[in-house]
């Protein structure tokens, strides 16, 4: 039902990831990131609760492996769930239970891990791991760049009806939050692309705006001086 990339970048620090489903809303459901601690996804049969559950155990100092392995332990269920997460060190985890759905498969490097279940191929994850790293410009660049190779790699067997990209800085809250959560004519992940096309060059006014707006660009809306 999904397939995802996520992944940080050593140089700016940021966490993102991108994610596409057949499924509604797939980015509020499955899509989590902290920022300073990692991000994480719980897709496949989902429990977003596991998504927050690894930020936690990560934030409380485990690498994403460790947190993963206690996680594995403890939660319910979880032979239906497909999880992944990146730290902040650059390490990564993935579990795939026995009841994923589908063909599913993983691919993994430095800071960076893909994954997907009900797959046209298992070589979708290689795919959007191999243009992420080839892939020039910011992280959010980078990240939707992945995201439109898994697409052309074959992505989901079925129709793709929502779509997001997630990606956290230094703020307590997302730089970056960008959705698509149904699209009829199964084009979610080129409406997020545009929407990534927009916003790019305006975030880092918007964060500007959020931590002092004094010294931030004028707003551009009628009855700004």
């Amino acid at each position: 039902m999904t397939f995802s990339l996520l992944a940080h970048c050593p140089e700016t620090d940021q966490f993102g990831m991108v994610i596409a489903s057949s499924s509604p809303a797939v980015a509020a459901r499955c899509a989590h990131a902290r920022a300073g601690v990692g991000v994480a996804a719980s897709q496949n049969i989902t429990d977003p609760a596991l998504g927050t559950r690894l930020l936690d155990l990560m934030q409380s100092g485990l690498t994403a492996e460790a947190a993963m392995r206690l996680l594995v332990q403890d939660a319910a269920f979880i032979d239906y769930r497909q999880l992944l997460a990146v730290d902040a060190t650059g390490g990564t985890a993935f579990h795939s239970g026995g009841r994923t759905l589908g063909v599913w498969g993983h691919a993994a490097g430095r800071g960076v891990i893909a994954a997907g279940n009900l797959l046209a191929s298992p070589q979708v994850p290689d795919a959007m791991l191999a243009r992420f790293a080839t892939a020039a410009g910011s992280l959010g660049d980078r990240l939707m760049a992945a995201l439109l190779a898994g697409r052309d790699a074959g992505g989901e067997a079925g129709p793709v009806h929502s779509a997001g990209l997630l990606m956290v800085d230094r703020e307590s809250w997302p730089v970056a939050s960008l959705r698509c959560d149904w699209s009829d004519e199964a084009r979610p992940i080129e409406a997020v692309a545009r929407a990534w096309q927009v916003y790019a060059p305006q975030m880092a006014a918007y964060v500007q705006r959020a931590r002092d707006p004094r010294d931030a660009p004028s707003y551009g809306v009628p009855g700004d001086q």
